[in-house]
């Protein structure tokens, strides 16, 4: 892992945003549009595209400024808590603690990332081509870091900050001081066509660059990511932004939010999909040392899935291939961008490490969406994937409201190599909803006996009408399937949960799980320990937070040495 001096100064003023400069690169257009969109702006090449981009720009943009308009997204009360907050910058030091921190609790730092909308909110466009809006999952990423630090007497020092994702479209935005790009997600089709030429034509990028769902660690650096674009490196002591990462090169496509590190050999292995132009998606292996893309190869699909997370076993990729699905062309038929087609076929595929499409086994499965895994590994001749399984899709969101959604359960399918025959079944009960899962990562990719989940809020999801998250499970992959539960107090919220290794642990389950919570009734944020061997008792730590940490998305715990 990374070793440095801490380069964290202890400041308790918040940093306002300032303009950045933005980077010449930024405005170079990328093959981000469908070839269906290749007609449509054919006229618009060569000299004659240069001569928009240098003479036509303020024209254009005086078009955009005179023809949408922006909107807040309202929230409800019970939403308070998914509102933006300013950055902090620079680290400031943490001081209430309700309980110990555990003997054996490793150096560190637990970090999560989330949607942190510049301009006070997520926004919606009005226009004559009818309204856009951001999904609720979009917002520019901010990572929040609580670092932990053993002094040479024993004692701990706890240091909190939190920083903006720099990405190219958030310097372009915070230069401007203003909202840029149009929404191009979710809305009525023909407003949603037009943000996409008008932001391609503007920017050469469909969509505003998020980075707001994932961290992880390749070769002792760190990265922060969402699946519409490449990763962004991260000096984890500062969190400033160091540089988009494209594997010198080798990469040039969204990266998953979920890459995993091979069993054995420590290769990063990683997909991405493009909704833009064949090929659909691609699998990649990065070497362990993170230089160079040893392997990548065009899987050949036909459609493009929305792919969030991708396995790995000791010897082989899995690779997910569930119908939420992105499609231009439906775009310009007049039906949504992306849609979970309940008819199409589901199925998963197991590649390989270093295999082609034409050495997939591909196994048909039923019609789910599974956004999250536990793990995947190979038992015997069967490749078991354990998951959090729904039969709706909450992106964009659904339709209907929450009260009426199929919330994710614990499952399980096991792929069986050499007869093809699949079993699947679910290893909860129907009111064990849970997901964001997680495992000790030592265990990535080889069989395993604990995972970790939080657990769905129903009453909340209703009524609030957001996902809210009450508490944590911890599962027994065994035979009996048990579970155990750590409940919150009432009005009070998880996001972002890991699994903590004990320094010197000998079980899998060795360690704790740390996550972010929030107390709506207080407005107070907090980061819990819990012990996974008295997994239904008391926090071991309570860490107040000295300000309000919004719901996010993924988090993890980073070792790394001061």
């Amino acid at each position: 892992m990374a070793t440095s001096h801490m380069a964290l100064a202890v400041n308790c003023c918040i940093n306002q945003r300032r303009p950045a400069a933005v980077p010449d690169s930024f405005y170079h257009p990328r093959n981000t549009l469908s070839s269906v969109f290749k007609p449509i702006l054919k006229g618009f090449q060569g000299p004659i595209l240069e001569t928009i981009k240098e003479k036509g720009a303020k024209l254009v943009d005086a078009f955009v400024d005179s023809t949408f308009e922006f909107v807040d997204q309202p929230l409800l009360p019970s939403q308070s808590n998914f509102a933006p907050v300013e950055e902090l910058g620079e680290a400031v030091a943490i001081t209430s603690i309700e309980g110990q921190l555990p003997d054996g609790f490793p150096d560190g730092v637990y970090i999560r990332n989330g949607s942190n909308p510049l301009f006070g909110g997520l926004k919606s466009t009005r226009s004559v081509f009818g309204r856009s809006s951001d999904a609720w999952v979009e917002g520019e990423g901010m990572l929040h870091a609580l670092y932990f630090r053993k002094q040479s007497d024993g004692s701990r020092t706890l240091l909190y900050n939190s920083k903006y994702v720099e990405t190219d479209t958030l310097l372009l935005e915070t230069h401007g001081n203003k909202r840029s790009f149009l929404p191009a997600v979710d809305g009525d089709s023909l407003a949603i066509l037009s943000a996409i030429l008008l932001n391609s034509l503007r920017f050469g990028k469909v969509n505003k660059l998020m980075s707001n769902t994932n961290v992880f660690e390749h070769a002792g650096k760190f990265y922060s990511i969402a699946e519409n674009d490449i990763p962004q490196e991260i000096d984890i002591f500062t969190l400033k932004t160091i540089r988009n990462w494209n594997v010198g090169g080798a990469w040039n496509r969204p990266f998953t939010s979920h890459p995993k590190k091979a069993p054995g050999t420590g290769e990063l292995v990683t997909c991405g999909f493009d909704p833009a132009t064949k090929p659909y998606n691609e699998v990649g292996i990065i070497s362990a040392d993170g230089s160079r893309m040893i392997h990548k190869v065009d899987i050949k699909l036909e459609r493009c899935s929305f792919c969030h997370e991708t396995g790995v076993t000791q010897r082989y990729n899995v690779i997910m291939d569930f119908p939420l699905i992105l499609d231009f062309k439906r775009l310009l038929r007049g039906g949504p961008l992306i849609k979970y087609e309940k008819e199409e076929y589901a199925r998963i595929g197991v590649m390989p490490r270093y295999g082609d499409a034409n050495s997939i086994k591909w196994f048909g499965v039923e019609n789910n969406f599974t956004f999250h895994i536990f793990n995947s590994f190979e038992d015997g001749d069967e490749v078991v994937l354990w998951g959090c399984r729904a039969l709706e899709v909450v992106f964009p969101e659904p339709k209907e409201g929450w009260s009426k959604f199929k919330f994710p359960h614990c499952y399980e399918w096991r792929l069986n190599m050499q007869s093809g025959k699949v079993k699947e079944r679910r290893l909860c009960g129907e009111q064990h909803a849970m997901d964001f899962p997680m495992i000790n990562a030592k265990f990535t990719g080889v069989r395993n006996r604990f995972g970790y989940a939080q657990v769905i809020d129903r009453t909340a999801t209703s009524i609030a009408g957001k996902l809210k998250y009450g508490g944590i499970a911890k599962l027994c992959f065994e035979e009996a399937m048990t579970v155990e539960y750590h409940m919150f107090e009432k009005n009070v919220y998880c996001t972002g949960a890991a699994f903590v290794p004990k320094d010197g642990g000998l079980q899998e389950d060795d360690g704790w799980v740390i996550t972010f919570v929030h107390n709506e009734d207080t407005d107070m944020s907090q980061v819990r320990i819990i012990d996974a061997h008295e997994f239904s008792g008391k926090a071991s730590a309570i860490i107040t937070i000295p300000r309000r940490v919004p719901y996010g998305f993924h988090g993890a715990f980073m070792p790394i040495s001061f």
